[in-house]
């Protein structure tokens, strides 16, 4: 049975003391976590430490760095590597994500590294793919989504892939309050699960969990999650208050 995960990623977001207060209240607000459920709490560098002494005693609830370095270790001032973050505790890390892609031009190559680093460390990576709105407009989304794909994380030898956690973003509906539809969400989806039965094989496929990632919230998230291969959110705004991201553990909680 495939994760149903809810990760709230609060990118460069809150201040200690926010932080921590709002880690507490969601650990303390959320319905009680099923098997085959998973809260993620991605939080800055600076919280990580803080944020693992407070999950580690929470069953159900995980920590994500949300970048780590593609080198091992070494001469790199201001990087931090996935070793580093495996000592601490930390569990899951992402990979890719749309804006470590535009803003830092981060390239296939260095995202497959990090890959490889985080889970020789037994880290699991929450990789992300998805199109701009221009790619959309085009029709070319699936075949963006399949280089990257191909050029990352189908690169890795099965046993390594299976430890991945995929999270679609449509970057168009990334922070701008936009939302794919349902019809949309479920069809890049379904199309992710097709590429991977064909890469690897069906059961991978069918343990693989995919997330979707773009302005999903409170309003949104039932009809999402409910998606047959929609497997949980990767959430931003909506996971800077403990209120709206308990909702919506809650909402995943009762669809499942």
């Amino acid at each position: 049975m495939r994760l149903k995960i809810v990760a709230g990623n609060w990118k460069m977001n809150h201040y200690i003391n926010e932080a921590e207060a709002l880690i507490t209240e969601t650990l303390h607000s959320s319905p009680q976590v099923a098997h085959n459920h998973l809260n993620i709490f991605a939080v800055p560098f600076p919280y990580l430490t803080m944020a693992q002494n407070q999950v580690k005693h929470h069953e159900g609830f995980a920590l994500a760095a949300q970048n780590c370095s593609s080198f091992e270790a070494g001469a790199y001032t201001g990087e931090v590597s996935a070793g580093m973050l495996a000592s601490i505790g930390v569990s899951h890390c992402l990979v890719g994500h749309s804006e470590r892609r535009s803003i830092f031009n981060e390239k296939s190559s260095e995202l497959l590294h990090k890959l490889q680093l985080l889970i020789k460390h037994g880290i699991t990576p929450i990789w992300c793919c998805g199109e701009q709105l221009n790619d959309r407009n085009q029709m070319h989304h699936f075949e963006v989504v399949s280089k990257q794909l191909n050029d990352e994380v189908f690169q890795l030898n099965e046993q390594d892939f299976s430890r991945i956690i995929i999270a679609y973003e449509p970057v168009w509906a990334i922070g701008t309050g936009l939302t794919a539809s349902p019809a949309q969400a479920q069809e890049m989806h379904a199309f992710i699960r097709s590429k991977i039965a064909s890469k690897y094989h069906h059961q991978v496929a069918e343990q693989t969990s995919i997330l979707y990632g773009g302005s999903c919230n409170a309003d949104n998230a039932a009809e999402l999650f409910a998606l047959a291969d929609v497997d949980g959110g990767l959430i931003g705004g909506a996971s800077l208050k403990a209120a709206s991201f308990v909702k919506l553990i809650s909402i995943m909680h009762e669809l499942h």
